[in-house]
């Protein structure tokens, strides 16, 4: 949502938009080592450890060399290249941002370094051990705040974060809005 919000005051085109938003998340697609680990636990009836998960998870996508790879892909499609590339490059270390800051697990050891030149150097590896439990209060407060931000953009731009998936929805979504801002503070 936060990186769809830079995106929408980014640009106004909504592909562009979409790219920049898509460039937050997908430093996450070094956790799609979880399904091999899912289907080998369920082929083989044993235990899931998932030891691909935590192998390569924050390390292969997580860092400058994943940055600059993805964001060159996601750029090929793009309408304003250049622009769109530096603010893919921007939500792509937003999202390093809030893991290094929010992301650890349960137990206060359970952290989650940055791994910036991996895969091809170890280090830097950059980890805060003050990190917020994923699930914790300042997350939750971090994401009322962008949720409430981009309810108000919707509906000073015409358009949303549901644009991302569907832009017949996101016009349904930003009516809705509009409609619910209209009731709640019409003037009496």
């Amino acid at each position: 949502m936060g990186s769809w919000l830079i995106g929408s005051v980014a640009t106004k085109n909504p592909r562009d938009r979409q790219l920049i938003a898509l460039a937050g998340v997908i430093p996450d697609l070094d956790g799609f080592g979880m399904i091999p680990d899912v289907v080998r636990a369920v082929v083989t009836d044993q235990p899931n450890t998932f030891q691909f998960y935590h192998r390569y998870h924050h390390v292969l996508c997580h860092g400058c060399p994943g940055a600059i790879l993805l964001c060159g892909l996601l750029v090929f499609f793009a309408r304003e290249r250049w622009r769109t590339f530096g603010f893919c490059l921007l939500t792509f270390h937003l999202h390093l941002l809030c893991d290094l800051l929010g992301s650890r697990g349960p137990s206060p050891s359970d952290l989650w370094p940055i791994c910036y030149s991996e895969p091809i150097l170890r280090r830097p590896i950059w980890f805060w051990k003050s990190q917020w439990k994923l699930d914790g209060w300042q997350n939750q407060i971090v994401f009322l705040v962008v949720f409430i931000i981009s309810i108000k953009r919707a509906i000073s731009s015409g358009s949303s974060v549901v644009e991302i998936f569907s832009n017949r929805g996101d016009s349904v979504f930003v009516k809705v809005l509009c409609k619910w801002r209209s009731t709640l503070f019409k003037p009496r």
